[in-house]
């Protein structure tokens, strides 16, 4: 059987809809009407994604968060060791603060520090 990408692309935003509006109108933090439309909307994600891969081996960039995250601290990748706060920036290291060249002058990169013109007519004047 072959995927149909379009057709799961087309189930999954009537399901983000259908999310929406139960959202909008939920009756409490366990609105059984929120709660199913999330299951679809979960649903009709992971055939969308399956889809797409079957039909042209791709998939998307994001994954279903299933509200179990002890398992997800485990597969963190704890060799950078970048303090643990959210990404500020560049950091200490990567930024150089020093913008002039090596010369500290305004100096020209290729040496030539003669101010006159080569083509000038003073020799001409003689």
């Amino acid at each position: 059987m072959t995927a149909d990408p379009r057709g799961a692309l087309a189930a999954l935003v009537t399901a983000f809809e259908r999310h929406l509006e139960a959202s909008a109108s939920k009756r409490g933090e366990e609105d059984p009407t929120v709660i199913a439309a999330y299951d679809d909307l979960a649903d009709a994600f992971a055939a969308y994604d399956d889809a797409l891969l079957q039909a042209y081996g791709e998939m998307t960039p994001l994954d279903v968060y299933d509200g179990d995250d002890e398992d997800d601290d485990d597969e963190l990748d704890d060799s950078d060791d970048d303090g643990g706060g959210p990404y500020s920036g560049l950091d200490a290291d990567d930024y150089d603060s020093d913008d002039t060249d090596s010369g500290g002058d305004d100096s020209p990169a290729d040496g030539d520090t003669d101010d006159t013109d080569d083509d000038s007519d003073e020799d001409d004047d003689r």
